[in-house]
């Protein structure tokens, strides 16, 4: 949709238009946002982790992208102490990961699960960057 000069009564509506023709450049400066994938460990200490996944989100959405973080959405219908159901939880997450533009790894520690993350999105050639807990981004030498 775009901004008319003219109203429904084909009278010029200057104001209008100015309004509507701001709104629009607005939205369109902000509408793209890539996803990226949030790997970061949630086993062991899962409270600390899960909030520590919190604020990586925070983080890209403060880089204008739109987090994707599986470990905070999964566990929260499904068991991570079932075997059956983490991996499916991580099959999900691979999904939704192929969705994504890049992967974010935050930590010092690699979990399992979360080389199985990286291991993929390597196989599908996308971007992994990583930070550390403190949300500063690292080179990792390849």
């Amino acid at each position: 949709m775009s901004a008319n000069l003219y109203n429904s009564e084909s009278y010029s509506d200057p104001t209008a238009y100015e309004a509507l023709s701001h709104i629009e450049r607005e939205v369109k400066k902000t509408a793209y946002r890539p996803l990226v994938f949030i790997c970061s460990p949630y086993a062991g200490d899962i409270e600390r982790n899960t909030e520590q996944a919190r604020e990586y989100s925070r983080f890209a959405v403060s880089k204008n992208c739109i987090p994707i973080a599986p470990h905070l959405l999964f566990p929260q219908f499904m068991e991570e102490d079932d075997p059956a159901q983490r991996s499916l939880g991580i099959f999900f997450g691979l999904v939704l990961q192929s969705k994504c533009r890049e992967v974010w790894v935050f930590g010092r520690t690699i979990s399992k699960g979360m080389a199985m993350e990286i291991a993929k999105a390597r196989e599908r050639k996308l971007p992994v960057r990583y930070f550390t807990d403190r949300c500063m981004e690292v080179v990792k030498k390849q």
